[in-house]
């Protein structure tokens, strides 16, 4: 007990040691630091923008809610469906009725070209056909400002985050498909979901401006509850005059943002650990520095009986501790810069623009923190071991 109790005392002794020679270094730890914070900084801003696109989707999801598109299709693009079809589908048993009306909206979805606000540049921008109950069906959806279009005329109305992200949306502006003139008369939102990203249109005015007949591209429902999902899909794979795939909407819009989200967590991964093993020889330059200022000190303490682990553990420390400071600070900076920043990016399943918002969670952050520690650790290591090594005459020769 009294050897690990002087163990103990030593490792305390050596690290306050080192802490209050801090000042002396300044310039070397302070540039460790922030470089570390810089890494920091920008892993979790890029991994944000994976989170806040996995967000969005998941504001889309409603557990009561399917999807259903033609069999062996990936997205509404690549979907079609009949107006037979549409019919047999919402006679699957486990929808929802309210006033004898049958909770599934059949849609068209199709892409036009708007410029970007920030840069005039053009962007797929998604433009959706509906019909009266897609209200009812897609979550969150309000008209907040304006009114809703008219059924039978060729008017729209727009999410929130299409009319903050391209230009020429405004209520009592026009915009022009299929060689028409359609007004804007109403802005809505959808609980932060994809939806916002869009413009909205009656689905019957929809599909002869772009010779689509009666035809559709998927089937959005409500069920009475999400345990009915099995036997509506069952009932739909069974049924020999149709071919389609049924999904949860929160499986779908899942798998929708699988390729975009995997590509931004990727790319900011790479980037973190290029930065991160910049950081690392950083690190280990104010360590090393540290160290060698401190030879004869070091060596004097081995000479009084001090152990090598303790040496160690007092290197290590200080290296974690600048390490934990520009964790914190490039957290920091990163929550306060990038955290509900709107932004908006194509996503390559629909090849059409999601809008969305920077999302810095408590995780990322934590992740962050972790990555710094991780730096420091490595980058204090060796010159640790170096510092454990120092032989005694090395004080003699530095007395």
């Amino acid at each position: 007990m009294a050897g690990m109790f002087n163990w103990i005392s030593q490792i305390v002794s050596v690290t306050l040691f080192n802490l209050r020679t801090l000042p002396q270094r300044i310039g070397s730890s302070t540039t460790a630091i922030f470089g570390i914070a810089g890494v920091v900084a920008v892993m979790v801003g890029v991994l944000s923008i994976a989170q806040g696109i996995l967000r969005t989707m998941e504001n889309s999801s409603s557990s009561e809610n399917v999807v259903v598109l033609r069999s062996g299709a990936t997205s509404e693009m690549m979907s079609g469906l009949s107006g037979d079809d549409v019919r047999f589908i919402s006679e699957g048993p486990g929808l929802l009725r309210q006033d004898d009306e049958v909770m599934a909206s059949p849609e068209l979805f199709v892409i036009i070209n708007l410029p970007i606000r920030s840069t005039g540049t053009d962007a797929n921008v998604p433009m959706r056909g509906v019909t009266r109950v897609a209200g009812d069906v897609h979550k969150g959806f309000q008209v907040v400002d304006g009114r809703m279009f008219e059924w039978g005329l060729n008017e729209v109305i727009v999410g929130v985050g299409a009319l903050r992200e391209f230009a020429g949306l405004e209520i009592g502006s026009t915009i022009t498909v299929a060689r028409e003139e359609w007004p804007v008369v109403g802005i809505f939102e959808a609980s932060g979901g994809i939806a916002e990203t869009e413009i909205w249109v009656d689905a019957s005015v929809l599909q002869p401006a772009y010779r689509r007949g009666n035809s559709y591209q998927a089937v959005y429902g409500r069920l009475k509850s999400p345990d009915a999902f099995q036997e509506f899909k069952d009932a739909l794979t069974s049924d020999p005059r149709l071919n389609v795939k049924p999904m949860r909407e929160a499986d779908y819009h899942s798998s929708q943002s699988t390729v975009l989200y995997n590509l931004i967590t990727g790319l900011g991964t790479l980037i973190a650990a290029i930065m991160g093993f910049g950081a690392i020889f950083g690190a280990l330059n104010t360590m090393y520095t540290a160290v060698s200022s401190r030879t004869r000190e070091i060596a004097t303490l081995r000479a009084l009986g001090f152990q090598a682990s303790p040496v160690v553990i007092s290197v290590l420390s200080e290296s974690l501790l600048l390490a934990l400071l520009g964790g914190a600070i490039g957290a920091s900076l990163a929550w306060l810069v990038f955290d509900g920043f709107r932004a908006a990016t194509l996503n390559f399943s629909s090849f059409s623009q999601v809008a969305f918002a920077f999302d810095v969670s408590p995780a990322l952050l934590v992740r962050g923190i972790v990555f710094a520690l991780i730096i420091g650790l490595i980058g204090g290591l060796f010159p640790a071991i170096r510092a454990a090594r120092q032989p005694v005459s090395a004080a003699l020769r530095e007395l």
